[in-house]
């Protein structure tokens, strides 16, 4: 079985209010100079290889589903 994952993050200029509570939470726990950003991850399986129609697929599922490409990016890659 074949694995795709997608990637989905706010892009740089959209503010991240759950990054930013989890960044301010670690400050608190002692784990200074880190910064976090939250975003999502996607993990699909089917039958077969992956082609370049099976990610051309995937990519397009992202534009139109998984990610909302106003505010957030998407990454396509295939996971060993």
């Amino acid at each position: 079985m074949a694995r795709v994952v997608v990637d989905v993050m706010p892009k740089p200029e959209i503010l991240d209010p759950q990054g930013k509570a989890v960044t301010g939470a670690l400050g608190r726990l002692g784990f200074d100079g880190l910064s976090v950003r939250q975003g999502k991850r996607f993990e699909i399986e089917f039958d077969g290889e992956v082609t370049d129609e099976r990610l051309e697929q995937v990519r397009q599922a992202a534009d139109k589903l998984l990610a909302n490409t106003v505010i957030e990016t998407f990454e396509v890659r295939v996971e060993a």
